[in-house]
């Protein structure tokens, strides 16, 4: 997409299972803890671009002194900012009191963030402002320990109003219909039921106090999830701390989002990337483990972990958009798949240059396709490799060295093309002198291409095409090539998600612009006017019956008409080059992420019913000209 990596929520969980004296004397600090979420959450710097937030919890601090801390940030780098935060007491000591920084009982009982359970959030918005309110963690507090949660997840709720609604049924009085306020009220709802069962039973055997401790150790936190996710429909990882001790990290049951956890003797930490936790801790890819679809880890107060099933298990529909392009590459599959992405759209590229690789120059788009590029250039190699073996056998039985030198130096031409210069502030108000400062977003790199080449560059995905069209094509017809190869490595993204990234708006998809293009191109526009009605006569329906009637559009066209039409669209005026753009298909997507398989951006195959609700949602906002998100 040519953009920072940011469009999706990070979550990191971190338990101690020694007492701080421990990590005093082992890592010569008692902050151990608090720099290993921020490790955790730096390492998943690509996740996140509107906030952050972190939360502790001490164990068994004294009556009187305060247990839970948090800080929250929308700042610039609100990242850096919240750690300069959390840090800032320890700082002041430093300077004014060293010594008591190596004392592990005076740090937890007068200091924050000197507790043994972290949650930490970078917050990617989809819905709500960006204001310190609507950033992770939240907290729903009460001054009985066991009633304290604080929560953070990656997650969105397809079913928002139903799920807002059953909370008013129970006669509660949300403050704002946001997927993230009725997640922390449904579980606060259950928390205080199982409080007050445990207190019921016991209050006629023990004293209040007495009772305060057995609820700590009672306390079922699976019942609790089980009932507080039977109606939750969308994608999501949810962490929550409990101010006793208890925590957990719940995953939807076709573990549509990602999330790792790892445990030894010392943690029990939780992150969205494996790859993060390996580096933090050190530890090999085999020690990581992923939390199974419709289960939730659970760590108790006392330090013992148990995964626990909370939702039945349904088909595995990770999401593989994930894989092209929102975690880090450093992932050993991830890296793979990606490879692999690339390795197979190559047939596609060699048909568009019409298997002139002598005259033709390979090269990317920062910052996210990079190994998709080396996966083509593998592809590259393989194809030259068979015309060189070809041509050398033709050479006969005493071929010379000079003769034979010349064709092993046969190889792709392989350069680096674009760059991104800046990222473009837009204080320029006319949209003149605008488009021209987003013209200039990339530079080229000039000399490497000449009038008779082809210029093949490669995309990890290609949404909305404004950044092609407004800027990338622009830039790289200055080379004056003779054709301009974008190639997409991801399928034409055709259908909105309503699970993690906010791309809810149908006309905001070139794919869809092109396929009402040609319907308009062939008379056919009173379609769009049947598929409304058919999504607005369904309007009314239970999610679980709807059907996904956006999908008759695409029908009517093959995937190449579109892709042709897309070509088209994105071209801007006066370009000299002849402009084509190729991508991926399903099947190579599938082959590439075999466990992965997750297509609804691609196919319109959504794994919850919200998914169908909210594609038909976002097809008629179009039809009525509303500019707002489907769910």
């Amino acid at each position: 997409m040519s953009d920072s990596i940011k469009h999706e929520c990070g979550v990191a969980l971190l338990r101690l299972l020694k007492p701080l004296e421990f990590y005093q004397k082992k890592y010569g600090t008692t902050l151990y803890g608090l720099n290993k979420m921020y490790l955790l959450m730096e390492k998943q710097h690509n996740r996140g671009q509107d906030g952050a937030g972190i939360a502790n919890v001490k164990l068994d601090v004294e009556v009187g002194k305060r247990y839970i801390s948090r800080k929250r940030s929308v700042a610039t780098n609100p990242l850096k900012d919240v750690f300069q935060q959390a840090n800032k007491r320890f700082v002041e000591l430093e300077k004014n009191d060293p010594q008591k920084l190596k004392n592990p009982k005076w740090m937890k009982e007068n200091l924050p963030f000197t507790g043994e359970l972290f949650l930490g959030h970078l917050r990617y918005g989809t819905f709500g402002g960006n204001t310190i309110e609507h950033c992770h963690p939240f907290l729903r507090q009460n001054n009985w320990k066991t009633r304290n949660l604080a929560l953070a997840g990656n997650f969105n709720m397809t079913n928002v109003d139903e799920l807002f609604q059953q909370l008013v049924d129970l006669g509660q009085h949300p403050k704002e219909m946001s997927d993230t306020v009725t997640i922390l009220e449904k579980i606060g709802h259950f928390l205080d039921e199982e409080n007050d069962a445990i207190y019921y039973k016991q209050k006629d055997n023990f004293s209040k106090k007495e009772i305060t401790k057995i609820i700590e150790d009672e306390l079922n936190l699976q019942d609790i999830l089980t009932q507080s996710a039977k109606y939750w429909d969308g994608g999501y990882v949810i962490c929550g701390l409990l101010g006793h001790g208890d925590a957990f990290a719940l995953r939807d049951p076709n573990a549509i989002r990602p999330a790792y956890y790892y445990k030894d003797d010392e943690v029990v930490v939780v992150a969205s990337e494996r790859p993060v936790i390996q580096t933090a801790f050190n530890v090999k890819e085999s020690e990581v483990n992923e939390i199974k679809r419709g289960h939730a880890l659970i760590i108790k107060k006392n330090g013992t972990l148990e995964e626990k099933q909370i939702r039945k298990p349904l088909e595995r529909k990770a999401c593989s958009f994930e894989r092209i392009y929102f975690s880090r590459g450093n992932d050993k599959d991830i890296y793979r798949e990606r490879l692999e992405l690339g390795k197979r759209i190559f047939p596609k590229v060699l048909d568009a240059i019409d298997n002139d690789m002598k005259n033709t120059v390979f090269s990317y788009i920062p910052n996210t396709a990079e190994v998709s590029y080396f996966g083509l250039l593998k592809s590259c190699n393989e194809y030259l490799n068979q015309v060189k073996t070809k041509k050398i056998q033709e050479l006969g039985d005493h071929p010379s060295h000079d003769e034979i030198a010349k064709i092993m130096e046969i190889s792709p031409r392989a350069d680096k093309i674009a760059i991104k210069d800046a990222k473009l502030r837009t204080f320029i108000t006319s949209d003149t002198g605008r488009d021209d400062l987003v013209a200039h977003v990339y530079d080229i790199t000039y000399g490497q291409v000449k009038s008779t080449d082809n210029l093949v560059m490669i995309d990890d995905s290609i949404v909305r095409g404004t950044t092609l069209k407004k800027s990338i094509i622009r830039i790289l017809d200055r080379l004056n090539p003779k054709k301009i190869i974008v190639v997409s490595s991801a399928p034409q993204i055709r259908y909105p998600d309503c699970y993690g990234i906010d791309m809810a708006k149908m006309g905001d998809f070139i794919a869809f612009q092109a396929a009402v293009t040609l319907l308009k191109d062939r008379n056919q526009e009173n379609f769009l006017s049947e598929i409304y009605r058919k999504c607005k006569a369904q309007e009314s329906l239970p999610k679980e019956d709807m059907i996904n009637y956006v999908k008759e559009i695409y029908s009517l066209f093959t995937a190449d008409e579109i892709s042709v039409k897309i070509s088209q669209l994105l071209t801007p005026e006066a370009t000299n080059a002849h402009v084509k753009i190729l991508y991926q298909s399903i099947s190579d997507l599938h082959l590439s992420c075999p466990d992965h398989i997750g297509d609804w951006y691609f196919t319109g195959n959504y794994p919850t019913p919200g998914g169908v609700k909210v594609v038909n949602k976002a097809f008629m906002n179009y039809i009525e000209g509303k500019n707002e998100r489907a769910y």
